[in-house]
């Protein structure tokens, strides 16, 4: 019983009714128009004092109504209409301009039912509820100063009085069954007409998951340098804190170091968060390389102590630029992976070459215990994006990787952690 007098009477019911009750308001000037069109054929008969005739009027009107669905704005306020009164989801509903033969076709059946179903439950509900409201008290009302006031003989009966506000009642609830059932009907066919063509939802997921990817790239760009910034810090300004009273020169080096990485990651930041605001332009900072960045990135990282050797087997600078961007941010991630899990002292290689087309990055280091191995770079806890990545700049130009540890003689366990990449160095990204 609750439950149906919600489906009734329910906030949401309610807020349908004033929506079909603004259809039936905004049918009235088309049913005006309707009756001027009316009224000569008839020979000049007032059309409002027949009832036919009104509902002449009325389908005369509704033709006309979808005509004027075409102004551009008819299905962006009828979206919002429907969203706000009917309670259909926002992703369902298409809030802008109908422009193909087939959105404006679907936008003006939705308005003729709109005005359709808007003018005959609003007509119910002039004329219905004082009807009811007489039945109802009719027993009140023919009983005073014993005299029937002018009303039909029937009511003389004492079962028809009885029965009047029975009959009143059902009325009443007739009515906000058929406002609930029109609502219901209209919300339920809002999204197939007023909603998006397939061609605006692919256009719609085609935007999304472009945005979606400039996204991610950001999200790795920024992990990338941000996050062995930090790395790269902190190992510094401890190596240079144990040291800070016998070593002043080390000091003042890992100093110049934490300056030096702190500028590059501010105008690397910045570069980035130019893209995120909009109408902005995007940041003049230059991405990184390997052939113009690489001896630096190196540098910082053995300021802190760190013990790094570099070979080199190609020429990095005549590297395609976007291969070079990329690679430069390999190799920093991997060094980060190896300064947070390996340790300040343990040794990392880095090995690049080139041959056969195509570009190989190594960075090794060796185990220093079971949560290198355990806990690598795509796990840890708080983080885990490092491998994923590289994964995924690996992924988008075409080549392939592997991680994880090897069997070698460098480590206490006889094994080291390695990251190996091959790039291609032509090919689709």
């Amino acid at each position: 019983m609750r439950q149906a007098a919600r489906a009734l009477f329910g906030r949401r019911a309610r807020l349908r009714w004033v929506h079909l009750i603004l259809g039936g308001a905004l049918a009235m000037p088309y049913v005006l128009v309707g009756s001027v069109i009316i009224a000569p054929a008839t020979g000049g008969t007032d059309v409002f004092g027949s009832f036919p005739l009104q509902l002449a009027s009325f389908g005369v009107g509704l033709p006309l109504a979808a005509v004027t669905s075409l102004f551009p704005l008819t299905r962006p306020l009828e979206a919002a209409a429907v969203r706000w009164l009917c309670g259909v989801d926002t992703d369902r509903l298409a809030f802008g301009p109908a422009r193909t033969r087939g959105e404006k076709g679907r936008t003006a059946g939705w308005f003729t039912l709109h005005l359709g179903f808007g003018g005959i439950i609003a007509g119910m509900s002039l004329a219905v509820p004082p009807f009811a409201a007489v039945l109802i008290a009719l027993p009140v009302v023919a009983g005073l100063g014993g005299t029937r006031l002018g009303l039909p003989e029937v009511l003389d009966h004492a079962w028809v009085l009885a029965l009047a506000p029975v009959a009143g009642a059902a009325m009443l609830v007739a009515l906000a069954g058929c406002a609930a059932g029109g609502g219901a009907l209209l919300a339920r066919w809002a999204p197939a007409l007023l909603g998006p063509s397939p061609e605006g939802r692919l256009a719609a997921a085609e935007a999304r998951a472009a945005d979606l990817a400039v996204r991610n790239r950001l999200a790795r760009e920024l992990h990338d340098s941000v996050g062995h910034a930090l790395s790269a810090v902190g190992l510094q300004a401890s190596a240079a804190r144990r040291v800070l009273d016998s070593d002043p020169q080390f000091v003042r080096e890992a100093l110049a170091a934490i300056e030096d990485t702190t500028r590059r990651t501010v105008g690397e930041l910045d570069a980035v968060l130019g893209v995120l605001r909009e109408g902005d332009a995007p940041g003049t900072a230059p991405a990184p390389t390997l052939g113009a960045d690489l001896d630096g990135l190196l540098r910082r990282t053995r300021a802190g102590g760190q013990r790094v050797t570099a070979t080199v087997g190609t020429d990095l600078e005549v590297l395609p630029a976007l291969l070079s961007r990329e690679g430069y941010r390999i190799v920093q991630e991997g060094l980060s992976n190896a300064l947070r899990h390996a340790g300040e002292r343990v040794a990392v290689d880095v090995r690049i070459e080139g041959a056969g087309g195509e570009l190989e990055i190594t960075v090794e280091n060796p185990v220093t215990g079971p949560a290198t191995v355990t806990a690598p770079a795509s796990s840890r806890p708080g983080g885990g994006h490092g491998l994923r990545g590289i994964a995924d700049r690996v992924r988008l130009l075409g080549g392939t990787m592997t991680a994880g540890p090897v069997a070698g003689s460098s480590g206490p366990a006889g094994e080291s952690w390695r990251l190996h990449v091959r790039l291609p160095m032509k090919g689709p990204a």
